[in-house]
């Protein structure tokens, strides 16, 4: 995954240079596109605006990359909605959009949801894209976010139908932050036992 939204120009052209023409999957800015609560409108553009030249930057630096623009999941924006935004934010030069990264959603959920903001990006602005689904701690499927007990881990990765691939974006076991069975956590912290847990779903 390429970094945070407040990355400069220059760091995502090195980021791009750096893969140049090796083949690579690039889930850009996970919850950018979700996350515009407490923003105004000059800084949900300014966003829109760095993602789309992220967009261009891996396009022309590493053109054997499909870069996935992130859509959040099911339970976040509206399919409505999200069309607009990953339209407004350079998704037509993407290669396709990714959703559940970092969630529990099932992956019917999921592509019912793919369907959807497909079936708005093509009303609105006559194009598709395909889509890849988070399946790293999918197993069981929920809609609670921050380290929810009981889950288990998802389809391992793969090409698939509906979704174009299914993928193991986050790392099972890592912490979601300091809630649920991650109590005591931080963000980001890998967590054995939860880990362990996932792998027979108790």
């Amino acid at each position: 995954m390429l970094g945070s939204t407040a990355r400069s120009s220059s760091v995502v052209r090195v980021d791009a240079g750096g893969i140049a023409s090796r083949p690579a999957i690039v889930i850009l800015e996970p919850d950018a596109l979700g996350d515009y609560n407490c923003m105004s409108a000059s800084q949900i553009a300014d966003r829109q605006n760095m993602l789309t030249n992220a967009i261009t930057q891996l396009n022309a630096q590493a053109p054997n990359t499909w870069t996935y623009l992130d859509a959040g999941n099911p339970g976040w924006v509206s399919a409505s909605t999200m069309a607009q935004r990953l339209h407004a934010a350079g998704l037509k030069g993407a290669h396709g959009f990714s959703v559940n990264v970092s969630n529990y959603y099932s992956t019917a959920d999921n592509t019912t949801y793919g369907n959807a903001v497909n079936a708005e990006l093509k009303t609105r602005y006559g194009y598709t894209k395909p889509f890849v689904i988070d399946t790293s701690r999918n197993g069981k499927g929920t809609t609670d976010w921050c380290n929810p007990g009981g889950q288990k881990i998802g389809t391992t990765s793969r090409t698939s139908t509906g979704a174009e691939m299914l993928l193991w974006i986050k790392t099972p076991g890592e912490s979601d932050g300091n809630c649920g069975v991650g109590g005591g956590s931080t963000a980001g912290e890998f967590l054995p036992e939860v880990a362990y847990k996932m792998i027979y779903g108790y």
